[in-house]
């Protein structure tokens, strides 16, 4: 009884929105769309016309069943804020990647068409005025991703086989898992899953193979994609452990620093006096899950100086000199003259 209220609601509801985009519709052609006779769709038309809807029938060869000239409803039940949050566009990298693209481009058409045409002018200009991209600036080519076959396999229910490449690895391990699902981070695409129980995170851009096994999920009880992708990325950023360190920064080149290493600044600390040169340096508290990732402050020069701790110092030291002697080998003992010199 349930699902023929159900199917009854759907094509009252079907007929009215087409009634709103048209004039006049013939009662056949109503009828084709969900296939029932005409008088059913006559029916149809007495209800709606019993619960208020200025709706009638003109007969005749030239009739159709037509609604009140100028009546409008809102069947979506959106504001227009509601109606401009549906049409900010986002960059359609995620939605290609899964072959969506054109999908999405026509049920925002639709979507469009179904708006009250109150909302439409705000929701179309909000469109063409918003954009967001997800992908992260420089993020350089990414090793092709069969995202087709992830997208159909966590879809389906079924636990996974996977051989996958961790990070700094050139083998791949085979894992059997039970997936959550997809997510896309900054233009990078994460299967969630189980592996024995015990939440993963894989990059898909590492995973070369894809198997669907016969076996149902065994994912834990509970626990959807949305949970246990919060707390995989809290785990990816907790910063309470590794080795903390203090670095002093030249004031000019503060926000570049910022920017390439936020994902490793704790806080902000003093601005030092002005030096003798009239600079300013900026202090600020960071942190490294061990002692050689500090090697990535090198890319800034002298711009910045490693105060403490003395083991974070000495790291840098130490691979500031294989460098100079690396480079120095390759120099020539004695450089060759210039034209200048030779004269």
């Amino acid at each position: 009884m349930g699902q023929t209220r159900q199917v009854k609601f759907d094509r009252l509801l079907s007929t009215l929105l087409l009634l709103q985009q048209r004039d006049l519709v013939p009662a056949s052609e109503l009828a084709q769309r969900p296939e029932v006779s005409v008088r059913t769709v006559y029916r149809d038309v007495e209800a709606l016309s019993a619960a208020g809807i200025p709706v009638y029938a003109e007969r005749g060869r030239y009739g159709g069943i037509r609604l009140l000239p100028g009546f409008r409803t809102d069947m979506t039940g959106l504001t227009t804020d509601e109606a401009r949050a549906l049409f900010v566009l986002v960059g359609q990298s995620a939605h290609s990647d899964l072959g969506l693209d054109r999908a999405l481009a026509s049920a925002l058409r639709k979507m469009m068409n179904a708006l009250p045409s109150a909302h439409r002018p705000a929701a179309e200009l909000t469109s063409r005025r918003i954009l967001i991209a997800p992908d992260r600036w420089l993020a350089g080519p990414q090793e092709e991703t069969d995202m087709e076959s992830l997208h159909t396999a966590v879809l389906t229910d079924r636990r996974l086989q996977v051989d996958y490449r961790h990070s700094g690895h050139t083998t791949y391990t085979r894992y059997t898992i039970d997936p959550y699902g997809l997510v896309s981070k900054a233009g990078t695409w994460y299967l969630i899953a189980d592996q024995k129980g015990k939440p993963r995170l894989l990059r898909a851009d590492r995973i070369r193979q894809t198997t669907v096994t016969a076996e149902p999920v065994q994912r834990r009880t509970g626990v959807e994609l949305t949970q246990a992708w919060e707390d995989l990325r809290q785990k990816v950023e907790d910063r309470t452990s590794g080795i903390r360190i203090v670095i002093r920064v030249r004031h000019s080149r503060l926000d570049m620093v910022q920017r390439i290493t936020a994902a490793h600044i704790l806080r902000r600390l003093e601005d030092e006096p002005p030096d003798t040169k009239g600079e300013i340096w900026t202090r600020l508290e960071m942190v490294y899950p061990v002692p050689p990732a500090v090697r990535q402050l090198l890319q800034f020069g002298t711009d910045v100086e490693v105060v403490k701790p003395p083991e974070a110092v000495r790291e840098l030291k130490r691979t500031a000199e294989r460098v100079a002697k690396t480079y120095t080998r390759k120099l020539p003992e004695h450089p060759p003259k210039t034209q200048t010199q030779q004269q």
